[in-house]
């Protein structure tokens, strides 16, 4: 197939035979709108009728059934998952057990649970959004917004919490001590990152960066690596000054790779300053422009 395809190890190619075995036999032929024919031995499709759906070969999508090892792209299986009505969490399930990298890149868009804004809003006055593991913002609440305006007011290719940390001049950017915060943002960008080995979003996002900046192309280079967690992230506003906060991230498990973050003041001085910010909306917009 796909010159992207990987060949799944032999544990992974075990429990994907089993998988598509068990979604096959949930469907029946009146599903999909096939006459029921003959009485069968076992429920749910044929091999060959979900080959004929999906568009495959009967003996390619025979031997991916079986387990063995054959190469699998990122489209035939998502004409497969298409044909096994597979929901959000059971196809990125299958392209997982078939180590298909560029899995994530087939669906990129996110569909967040509908509720997730009232959540956000019910957060405020506490700065939070919702993020991808590639650190592009998605949805956020008003103070959010208040502490990072020209984030949330740029084109959606560049509304990137990584993009504005590397890429907004000094006098614009928000993020305080970025010589000695910098290093920590590209080690955990770079564990997340590794979850999504050549995906070409992530590839032309990170070739991007390096281009836009020489400092994150340097960092990039020296290929740290660490763990998110609970951390003390400092933000100068030009209305008001610093403001102190403590960052925490919790993974939305109904979208997988997103999480919602959420920016604590950590002293009385930075909560006053970010209450006025959201009392006064006409000083987050920029001051100027580059």
């Amino acid at each position: 197939m796909s010159s992207e395809a990987t060949k799944a190890s032999p544990r992974r190619r075990t429990e994907l035979a089993a998988f598509l075995r068990s979604r096959r036999a949930r469907i029946t032929p009146e599903d999909v709108g096939m006459p029921p024919g003959p009485r069968r031995r076992t429920p749910g499709l044929r091999r060959e009728e979900v080959a004929q759906l999906a568009g495959v070969g009967v003996t390619w999508y025979t031997w991916l059934e079986q387990g063995r090892p054959i190469n699998a792209s990122a489209q035939v299986l998502n004409a497969v998952a298409r044909t096994l009505r597979l929901d959000g969490a059971e196809r990125e399930h299958l392209y997982r057990l078939a180590e298909i990298p560029a899995a994530a890149a087939v669906g990129e868009a996110h569909c967040l649970p509908e509720d997730v804004q009232g959540i956000l809003d019910a957060l405020s006055p506490l700065p939070a959004a919702v993020g991808n593991g590639r650190s592009d913002v998605l949805m956020w609440n008003a103070a959010y917004a208040a502490l990072f305006p020209r984030l949330v007011a740029a084109p959606p290719a560049e509304r990137n919490s990584m993009w504005m940390v590397f890429t907004l001049p000094p006098c614009c950017n928000p993020v305080e001590n970025l010589e000695a915060a910098a290093p920590a943002h590209v080690a955990v960008f770079r564990h997340r990152y590794s979850k999504h080995l050549g995906e070409p979003g992530w590839k032309e996002f990170v070739r991007r960066l390096q281009a836009a900046s020489p400092e994150f192309a340097r960092l990039w280079a020296a290929h740290d690596v660490a763990l998110a967690g609970p951390a003390p992230k400092d933000f100068r506003h030009p209305a008001v000054g610093v403001i102190r906060t403590r960052t925490v991230n919790m993974d939305i498990t109904a979208s997988p790779d997103l999480r919602l973050i959420i920016y604590t003041p950590s002293d009385e001085e930075s909560r006053e300053r970010v209450a006025w910010l959201l009392a006064h909306p006409e000083a987050a917009a920029p001051d100027h422009e580059h």
